[in-house]
């Protein structure tokens, strides 16, 4: 009896307090919808699967960018596991000092040294990408929607770039300094309130673009080329909006002679590597519409043998050494004595102003050469591309936390690792068998770094790269009046 008293009581009061009826049911419906999203905003499978049915025409563009963000990490995976002395024979041409590298030859060093490469390419991508809607305006003559396009994409950049990177960076420096992780780029601070002041001046002054002085982000020293991103997006802006009135071929000979300033008269490369992206646009949308001018038109019968000539220099001159900047080093390197003296006086760093041609040439090209086109619209490079942007975000803290404590297991040490991971050293080491850059122990933490690398980046690409691109658009909607039907003073 004192038993069924109690499952009595016990079923009232369960009755009393618990949600009942609509009440019930809608706390259960919230609750898995916040599982549901908490499980799509973590799970490690991209939200769309497969290769859609019809890809853009620019598809391949997407794929390109995703494959030079793989180089980009391939690279700096090779020059941070292995020793000082190495490295320069990575970034040195084939027989460098007498030091034959299969690694180094022509052509296949651009796979494991073209993370410079690929940056020049990043730029001259978006200089083409971000010169599309604008110059098919132009080439239409409608200037109300130019300049309400131009007003639009300047007012939005700032944010789509620096929303990813104030977030990343901030989440790196919060997480090791609360779990006490030791990264070779950073001085831990005495509080996390010191921590935080020194990250957000170091922030605040990296993402101010008009500094007289070079700033470094010691929290992710890789994203130097995020503000150069969004001088060359200035670049571009405003010379299009110059050029707005200017007919087909005045347009075309002032892109080519801002070209030649930033090359032979200033130090302006990565100006001219955007001015080039958006060279190649307008003249990729007037040979859609059959309005090239007359000597582009005559070079038509040779068209693919150009085009090969021109991919196959790019690959030549992607993989310029890069381990000085002094023209005088690059002079030591085989196969490039004579090709030095080609560089102009204005350009300080000389592998820039091969690389200005290497990308240029290579985004020329790539529509016009099938297999190479196709290759950049596979599955796996249009993946990269959609994450290409947290993946170049992430792949830098990964290896400072992860990749030194692997990389030193495996037997890759050297003194600042034996210093402060000591328990890391040599536990699983490895033998050093394989071709320089290839070593078994070299490729084998890629086994955990890889895929993690590539989590995070989906992670990043859900969390902040695509909402950096929609909160922009709805806040300059928010804040801007539909634009007039009317044309810019003539």
């Amino acid at each position: 009896m004192p038993s069924d008293v109690n499952e009595m009581e016990s079923r009232r009061e369960k009755h009393q307090y618990a949600p009942s009826g609509p009440l019930s049911a809608a706390i259960s419906m919230l609750a898995s919808l916040r599982i549901n999203k908490i499980w799509r905003l973590l799970s490690p499978w991209p939200r769309s699967h497969g290769q859609p049915d019809k890809l853009r025409p620019t598809a391949y563009l997407d794929g390109l960018r995703g494959f030079a963000a793989f180089l980009v990490y391939w690279h700096h995976h090779q020059l941070w596991a292995h020793e000082p002395v190495q490295r320069k024979f990575f970034e040195s041409s084939f027989c460098y000092d007498g030091y034959c590298y299969l690694i180094a030859l022509p052509f296949l060093r651009v796979f494991f040294h073209g993370g410079h490469f690929a940056v020049a390419t990043f730029f001259v991508i978006s200089g083409y990408v971000l010169s599309m809607k604008p110059m098919s305006l132009i080439q239409t003559g409608d200037q109300a929607k130019l300049a309400d396009n131009l007003g639009s994409a300047l007012f939005r950049r700032w944010l789509r770039l620096y929303i990813p990177l104030i977030a990343t960076t901030f989440i790196f420096m919060a997480f090791t300094y609360i779990f006490d992780i030791w990264v070779l780029p950073l001085k831990r601070q005495s509080t996390f309130a010191a921590e935080v002041w020194g990250w957000y001046c170091e922030v605040k002054n990296f993402t101010f673009i008009f500094h007289t002085r070079a700033e470094i982000l010691s929290y992710n020293f890789h994203l130097w080329s995020i503000p150069i991103e969004m001088k060359g997006s200035i670049v571009v802006y405003t010379a299009l909006l110059a050029f707005a009135r200017c007919t087909r071929n005045a347009r075309l000979w002032l892109q080519v002679g801002l070209m030649v300033y930033f090359m032979w008269i200033v130090d302006g490369w990565y100006c001219a590597l955007f001015v080039a992206g958006m060279f190649i646009n307008d003249l990729e949308q007037l040979a859609s519409k059959d309005e090239l001018p007359a000597f582009f038109e005559r070079l038509r019968p040779y068209k693919m043998t150009i085009f090969y000539h021109l991919f196959f220099i790019a690959m030549f001159l992607g993989g310029i050494p890069a381990h000085s900047a002094d023209v005088q080093e690059l002079r030591k390197n085989p196969g490039w004595y004579y090709l030095s003296f080609l560089k102009s006086q204005s350009i300080y760093d000389v592998k820039w102003f091969f690389l200005f041609f290497a990308a240029f040439l290579l985004v020329a090209a790539i529509p016009h050469i099938g297999w190479v086109k196709q290759f950049f619209e596979t599955r796996f490079c249009q993946y990269m591309g959609r994450i290409s942007f947290a993946f170049y975000l992430v792949h830098g803290p990964v290896i400072w936390t992860v990749g030194d404590r692997l990389y030193a297991a495996v037997g890759w040490w050297e003194e600042n690792r034996v210093k402060h991971l000591p328990q890391w050293v040599n536990i699983w080491e490895l033998p050093r068998t394989g071709p320089m850059g290839m070593e078994l122990s070299f490729l084998a933490p890629h086994i955990i770094l890889l895929p993690l690398t590539l989590y995070l980046a989906e992670i990043v690409t859900r969390t902040f790269d695509e909402p950096s691109v929609r909160f922009p658009q709805w806040l300059y909607k928010s804040t801007t009046v539909p634009a007039r039907p009317t044309k810019l003073p003539e």
